[in-house]
């Protein structure tokens, strides 16, 4: 008889790829799910679960905290795989060598970027394969602006090369370059079709928002699927949409229908984080999304930023610098449904997009403190969006099954990508066989704890956490030392 490394006893398995939803015992040996069945299973440990949920580790595709303290947070919120997908980074050798020497608690992943290699080109931007490298450079109108033909073959050549490098797809900013060339992004598409990989894609406004825009975001990416064969990922349409996010949907809804790949993700936040910088954040524009400088906080001070002057000065001294943008407000009902219709949409993953955490004077010693100190500051998705989207749409609202939530954080993200990346056809799943990334929780209390005020209290009611099976939570504690985390590649 096999003796396996860990077996869990008592648990309620669900595993949304087999349709698999009951008291089980589960094994795990060399990193693998080994066993699952009624019997007893021999094991070196034995672990009893029982009153808890067993499922596949939660995959979180839009994830720009990548540093160690930013995945423990997340972590703890049950995410065991957390890939940089819609704004990537150049070149994805660097960022993946970083990640590796460090080490990483949970599994890690990059695309390519387009706007780090038109930041690159246009703006001499430094080609270093890091996010806070794209968001220093974000509010600058340099890199907006519109490249010479050569510069735009150039611009798809840094692309391509970091596609034979291994990028998991092409992340597409697009929003923040909002003028740019329609033609160009049908460019980008049409690599990523060649090389058979996604775009992970930031979208343009909503003609209903900004009737300058020179295309519909919505449309441009159902066109850009239809005409190139593309498979085109929508990333946060429910902030991008905001109140409008029906009509993305059901331009989705309608290319989908037709057969184009298009998939989309949401988070359930009704604010937003990205660099006070940013193109839409122009005090000139903030009305075309329904916003005031009242709705934007400055994330290093913590402060409502007052008014446009006020604003002004901070995009001018401080471009990237992170404020929360608070685009639909969470206590009105109508506005909350809005919100979660983007999560239930059909087949919609649930994605935190996750920023780097704002740590005045911070020091590499600072980078495995823990608990965390209150000078590291966040948007709570980056702690709390799983626990939140488990809590909000199971437990309270009961818009979903625990079956369907779960494959919402799991399966369906693993679905999304593994077509191009089969290191994902052994995630997002928890039968015998899959990979040992797993979280146990008790549905009856996780619960998100971050909050706008306090955006970095970790979530309760998960007591463990494994990636690789090694343990990586244990009794809802983090394991400090545990940084068993790997990289994902397209090979």
């Amino acid at each position: 008889m096999q003796v396996h490394d860990i077996v869990f006893t008592g648990g309620r398995v669900v595993d949304p790829a087999s349709g698999t939803d009951e008291v089980r015992n589960i094994a795990i040996t060399d990193g693998t799910v080994s066993a699952w069945g009624h019997d007893a299973i021999e094991a070196l440990r034995t672990i009893d679960v029982t009153g808890q949920v067993i499922c596949p580790g939660f995959i979180d595709m839009h994830s720009h905290g990548q540093e160690i303290a930013e995945q423990r947070l997340q972590a703890m919120d049950g995410v065991t795989t957390a890939l940089e997908l819609e704004a990537g980074v150049i070149p994805v050798a660097k960022a993946y060598a970083r990640a590796a020497s460090e080490g990483r608690p949970i599994n890690y992943g990059y695309a390519t970027s387009w706007a780090h290699a038109r930041m690159i080109e246009l703006a001499g931007a430094d080609p270093d394969g890091d996010i806070r490298t794209l968001l220093h450079h974000l509010g600058a109108p340099s890199w907006q602006g519109e490249p010479t033909s050569a510069q735009r073959a150039h611009i798809l050549e840094l692309i391509d090369s970091d596609l034979a490098a291994g990028a998991l797809g092409i992340g597409v900013v697009v929003g923040y370059a909002p003028k740019s060339d329609p033609a160009e992004y049908l460019e980008v598409a049409a690599l990523a079709a060649r090389a058979g990989v996604p775009t992970y894609t930031h979208a343009r406004p909503l003609i209903s928002m900004d009737p300058s825009s020179p295309v519909d975001g919505a449309v441009e990416i159902a066109r850009a699927a239809a005409e190139t064969g593309a498979h085109m990922h929508y990333c946060h349409v429910n902030s991008t949409s905001g109140a409008h996010v029906d009509q993305a949907l059901a331009v989705v809804a309608r290319v989908q229908e037709a057969g184009s790949r298009v998939t989309t993700e949401a988070y359930p936040y009704g604010s937003g984080s990205t660099a006070v910088g940013a193109a839409f954040l122009d005090p000139d524009r903030l009305h075309l999304m329904n916003l005031t400088t009242q709705s934007l906080t400055f994330v290093p001070t913590g402060e409502r930023i007052e008014n446009r002057k006020q604003l002004e000065h901070l995009r001018a001294t401080d471009p990237g610098a992170l404020v929360l943008v608070e685009f639909l407000d969470e206590t009105d009902d109508p506005t909350r449904e809005i919100l979660e219709r983007a999560m239930t949409f059909d087949r919609a993953a649930i994605a935190s997009d996750a920023m780097p955490l704002t740590w005045p004077r911070r020091t590499p010693a600072d980078a495995l403190q823990w608990p965390l100190p209150p000078t590291a500051l966040g948007h709570p998705r980056g702690a709390g969006t799983y626990a939140r989207a488990i809590r909000t749409l199971y437990r309270e609202r009961q818009l979903l099954s625990l079956s369907d939530i779960i494959a919402r954080c799991s399966l369906i993200p693993a679905q999304i990508l593994e077509e191009s990346v089969p290191a994902m056809s052994s995630k997002g799943r928890i039968s015998p066989g899959s990979d040992a990334d797993i979280v146990v929780f008790d549905p009856d209390r996780i619960t998100d704890n971050a909050t706008y005020v306090d955006g970095t209290r970790p979530s309760s009611g998960i007591s463990r956490v494994l990636v690789g099976g090694v343990p990586v939570v244990e009794g809802g504690i983090l394991v400090e030392d545990a940084l068993p985390g790997r990289p994902i590649r397209r090979s």
